[in-house]
């Protein structure tokens, strides 16, 4: 007799090295394709985030209970890490305003460096000024945010120890046997920084200036109703060597702001028991637990004390460089398989705020009214297109 309970799987076929999905969605032939400039450098990875904070000591209560490390602190910035590597991955300076300053990409190649200095008009800094060490060089975005460029950093590992990875139990196989799950309870132990995410005013602008910069390629792009692009998920160019499916998002919108940024955790376990911790810290939870469609991440949004979204995520796709772009239709919420709907604040409210800054883009020339209403349009769409 057969039982679900078998405690082997030989039987079993093993699973295909790459897993059926969904079909791939083909761009409409009236959906503007994306075209990607020569690119300066290509960069590899997301070196750090630069926030200004007035209280240190706030935000560093935070991001401990997140799951960073502090590698020094001084009168003016504090300096923290996260538990794949030495390098410093996020920066916070004290200052008056509580703002986004800035984003570092890191280049596997120093000539890149010279490149930049060249061509783009970048400047050189001093190694005394470089959180994580290795050569640097510095530009201004179009949204005004430094971007530092940096080269050799050094990254010895220094991989606090994770969680025990036991075998999953399912109906058809019990590989885990006599051994129980139980993930402590306390802070995440974050990995690595992921992602990060932009809104501008000007969208084909910035996308353009950051395609140009650093080869940025788009994995997942969201058009509106008219088929204008208005939010694109962008990947590193490695070639043949997977990237995360998305490093750097921009989005079109009534603002120039920074929207939140992520930071990978071991999986869904430590998601959980990190939420519970944060919960239990009297942090201000965002959104989540959930699943998103696009980069299949799972995820678990919290705001720091001073309302910048931070995210924790687990079990995100990765692609190579030969993976051609996804186009899709924009909506308010197609953006996750599972979980509470997405909450009202990373929406554009109907308030006099947002129809003031509608009114000055559109005074200003940097909107055109046929564009506000396809965004509009775009935002009251379904929810779950595949639930209709």
């Amino acid at each position: 007799m057969s039982s679900l309970n078998n405690n082997s799987n030989t039987d079993d076929k093993p699973f295909p090295s790459v897993l059926p999905e969904w079909p791939e969605p083909q761009r409409p032939d009236f959906v503007q394709p994306v075209r990607r400039p020569p690119a300066l450098v290509k960069a590899d990875a997301l070196a750090f985030l630069i926030f200004e904070r007035p209280d240190l000591d706030k935000s560093e209560r935070f991001l401990l209970d997140f799951g960073l490390q502090v590698i020094r602190r001084d009168a003016d910035a504090l300096y923290l890490r996260a538990s794949a590597s030495e390098a410093c991955c996020y920066v916070v300076r004290r200052g008056q305003q509580a703002r986004f300053i800035g984003v570092g990409f890191e280049l596997r190649e120093s000539s890149g460096l010279d490149v930049l200095v060249k061509q783009a008009g970048a400047r050189r800094i001093s190694k005394l000024d470089i959180p994580g060490g290795g050569q640097a060089v510095l530009l201004t975005d179009p949204l005004g945010h430094e971007v530092w460029v940096l080269a050799g950093r050094q990254h010895s590992s220094c991989m606090i120890e994770q969680e025990p990875r036991l075998p999953t139990n399912t109906p058809t196989a019990t590989p885990r046997v006599n051994a129980t799950v139980r993930p402590s309870f306390g802070p995440a132990k974050v990995a690595r920084l992921g992602h990060v995410v932009f809104q501008t005013t000007d969208f084909a602008g910035l996308t353009e200036w950051y395609m140009r910069h650093f080869g940025l390629l788009p994995t997942d792009v969201l058009y509106l109703p008219d088929g204008s692009p208005n939010l694109i998920f962008f990947r590193f160019d490695r070639g043949s060597e997977p990237a995360d499916h998305h490093s750097v998002v921009i989005a079109g919108g009534l603002t120039n702001s920074y929207e939140h940024s992520a930071y990978e955790v071991q999986d869904l376990d430590a998601l959980g028991q990190s939420s519970q911790f944060l919960r239990s810290r009297n942090w201000k939870h965002a959104w989540g637990i959930g699943r998103h469609s696009l980069g299949s991440q799972l995820f678990d949004y919290w705001f720091d004390p001073y309302g910048a979204e931070h995210e924790h995520y687990a079990d995100g796709d990765v692609f190579t460089a030969d993976y051609a772009p996804r186009y899709s239709p924009m909506n308010a919420a197609g953006v996750w398989m599972w979980g509470d709907d997405v909450p009202p604040h990373m929406l554009p409210k109907p308030n006099l705020i947002t129809v003031w800054r509608a009114i000055r883009l559109l005074c200003s020339g940097k909107l055109s009214l046929a564009r506000l209403k396809q965004m509009g349009a775009a935002l009251s769409a379904p929810a779950r297109p595949w639930m209709k």
